[in-house]
Order: structure tokens, then C-alpha cells, then sequence
């Protein structure tokens, strides 16, 4: 059934036992010992961008809890609403609930098709997946401090010394390993506990917490019994790993965050003014001064003058002088009867015609 695990997990420990076993031999303890614990490694080096992934949606989710706060306490009686609603924040900023938990969801499968490949190495097997026949007489001879990495404390005695291995033997190699992969189960949980925000914390939360950090270590200690010896190096080196890439990441993470904060801090301070020196405004640029509009009353003034555009200003014709009946026209060269120059537009000076002119009988 879950042959499309175990097939890759037989490979990747096939790859390493190549390696180490050409070094301590074939059917060294230490070289399938170390075979496992490189598998281990292997398989959460895949899974790095996953975790890196998982802790930045963490760290996304803490930004906006006070927001999911309000949306508990706003829908605390209609669950499909809350839901709803939970969806759609978190989809505004980004973050998918599936990739807080994907590491640990991709873990679970190859703890169970390792379990599955250590449990398929039997006396007088033909085969073990990728392992032939002699690999898997290799491995059941396979001697650590007089323990065989099949064997585990609950075993039946007969089973156990059928593998060659007895029960004083395998609890001395067993229980430190249990104990250890406790302790380091706690101190994995922990780790994370300290990364959270108390503004998030919930009941659910806290009994989480409570659950990983006491009830899964507790759970290694005593079900570990019944955990092949090769299952326990599995796990043990697994928290190992884990212990160290949290470390490592979460490091990191926290030191982009300082360092974009700074970015920050110095963008506000070099856009503000400088100590002692006083806040200057903007200058404001000097409206540009309307044309003068045409004087209509002065019709007769024909003069080029230009406006503040640079533009000739438009001037209309002066008026014709009208002609009454008795009244002459000019003669040419403007000049009228007295020898006096007449300006157009202009009227003439008849008191002084009237003295030199005949009086009418």
C-alpha cells in the first residue's frame, strides 16, 4: 500500500550503505548505523524550503493575530461564518494554512515507510525493496554493542535471539536512545513555543503547547520500546536535525527583519530634518501675470504695443469721422480752409470759423 514510500526510502538508505559500507564494511553496525542517520538527513534537506516556507507563514500570521482576534470575538456563535472570514484575512495576506504544517505532514510517510523497510529485513528474505538477499542477511548481522539494529525491548525472546541479539544487550542500546530522542523531542517543542506570540494565544494553544511539549516526549519514552533500534536512530537523529535548522533559520529570519527595520529607520531620518536645522517648505511658484484685456474707449490708439505674452496686442481700426450736410470734407493733405491741419477723429475748432466767417442775412 505504501509501496510509492517505501520504494524511495529503500533507495536513499541502499545509496548511503554503499558509501559507509565501503568504508567500515558491509555488515558493520556503524555503517548502517550511519546509513540511517544520513537518510534522515537527506530527506529534511528536501524538505528546507518547505520548513523555511512554514515559519514565514508563522511569522505572517502572528503580524495580523490582533485581526483574527476580532473576527473570534465578532463570529464567537457561528463557526461557517468565523471560517469564512478566517479564509479570506488570511488569504489578503498571503499565507496558507497548509504550509505552517506541510514539513511535518511530508515526515509522517517516511517515518512509517522506514518503519516498514527496517521491519522488511527477516531471516531468509529474498529481498527487501531495493536491498538483495545478501543485504539483508547484512543488516540482520549487522552487530552494535552486541545488539542487532532489528531488535527492540518488546521483542519476544525467542524472535530476539533468533536475530542473534539478547534483552540486557538491546536495553543497553535502547533506552539511552530513548531517553535522548525524549529529551530532544522537548527541547524541538519548546524551541517553538518560545517563537510564539502571547498576543495569539488561545486555549487551544495552550493545550497544543502543553501537548507537545510533555505528552509527544513522554510518548518516545515509553512507546519507544516498541521501536526497532534502527526506528530509534531514525528519530533521534530527525530532532537532532531539527534542533539545529530551527536554530540556523529562525536566525536568520529574525536577522532580515532587524535589518529591514533599520533600512527603515534610516529611510524616515534621512527624509526628516537635521538636527538644528529648521523645517523648510516648499517654495511656491509665482502665478504667471493675466494679459490686460482691450480698452474698448480708446479706439483711436493704433499703436504696436505688446502684451505680457510677447504677442502684438490686437488694436480695431479708428472710427471714420462722420460728415454732417454742411460740413466739407478735408481737402487732401488734411488740411482745412484756414490752413490749419486737421487730425482725423479730431473735431475742429469752429468758434474761430464763426469770427472770420459772413454773417447770413
Amino acid at each position: 500500500m505504501l509501496d510509492f514510500i517505501n520504494y524511495p526510502v529503500s533507495f536513499i538508505l541502499w545509496c548511503w550503505h554503499k558509501v559507509f559500507g565501503a568504508v567500515f564494511g558491509p555488515t558493520s553496525g556503524v555503517a548502517w548505523l550511519l546509513g540511517i542517520v544520513f537518510l534522515t538527513f537527506t530527506v529534511r534537506a528536501i524538505l528546507i524550503k518547505p520548513f523555511v516556507k512554514q515559519v514565514r507563514s508563522m511569522r505572517k500570521m502572528q503580524e495580523f493575530a490582533p485581526e483574527i482576534k476580532k473576527l473570534q470575538a465578532k463570529y464567537k456563535n457561528d463557526r461557517q461564518k468565523l471560517a469564512q472570514e478566517m479564509q479570506k484575512l488570511q488569504s489578503q495576506h498571503g499565507v496558507n494554512p497548509l504550509g505552517s504544517c506541510l514539513p511535518m505532514l511530508l515526515q509522517i510517510p517516511v517515518f512509517f515507510g522506514l518503519n516498514n523497510v527496517l521491519r522488511g529485513f527477516v531471516p531468509n528474505a529474498q529481498g527487501n525493496y531495493f536491498f538483495g538477499a545478501d543485504e539483508v542477511s547484512s543488516y540482520l548481522h549487522a552487530n552494535l554493542f552486541g545488539a542487532r539494529l532489528s531488535n527492540y525491548i518488546a521483542q519476544a525472546s525467542k524472535e530476539m535471539t533468533d536475530l542473534g541479539g539478547n534483552l540486557q544487550s538491546v536495553i543497553i542500546v535502547s533506552a539511552p536512545l530513548m531517553v535522548i530522542a525524549s529529551i530532544a523531542t522537548h527541547f524541538t517543542a519548546k524551541h517553538n513555543v518560545a517563537r510564539q506570540n502571547p498576543a495569539t494565544a488561545t486555549a487551544q494553544t495552550g493545550i497544543m503547547n502543553k501537548i507537545t511539549l510533555w505528552v509527544f516526549p513522554l510518548g518516545v519514552l515509553v512507546f519507544g520500546a516498541f521501536f526497532p533500534i534502527g526506528l530509534l536512530i531514525y528519530w533521534l537523529s530527525n530532532n537532532i536535525w531539527t534542533l539545529g535548522q530551527q536554530y540556523l533559520i529562525y536566525k536568520k529570519i529574525d536577522r532580515e527583519e532587524e535589518e529591514q527595520k533599520v533600512q527603515a529607520q534610516e529611510k524616515r531620518t534621512n527624509l526628516g530634518p537635521k538636527v538644528g536645522q529648521k523645517p523648510t517648505q516648499p517654495k511656491k511658484r509665482p502665478t504667471p501675470p493675466k494679459p490686460a484685456a482691450a480698452d474698448e474707449a480708446s479706439t483711436d490708439e493704433t499703436s504696436d504695443e505688446t502684451t505680457s505674452t510677447g504677442k502684438p496686442e490686437k488694436k480695431w481700426p479708428a472710427k471714420q469721422p462722420t460728415v454732417r450736410p454742411n460740413q466739407k470734407k478735408p481737402a487732401s493733405g488734411n488740411t482745412s480752409g484756414n490752413g490749419s491741419t486737421e487730425i482725423p477723429g479730431l473735431i475742429s475748432d469752429r468758434s474761430r470759423s464763426k469770427k472770420s466767417g459772413r454773417k447770413r442775412p
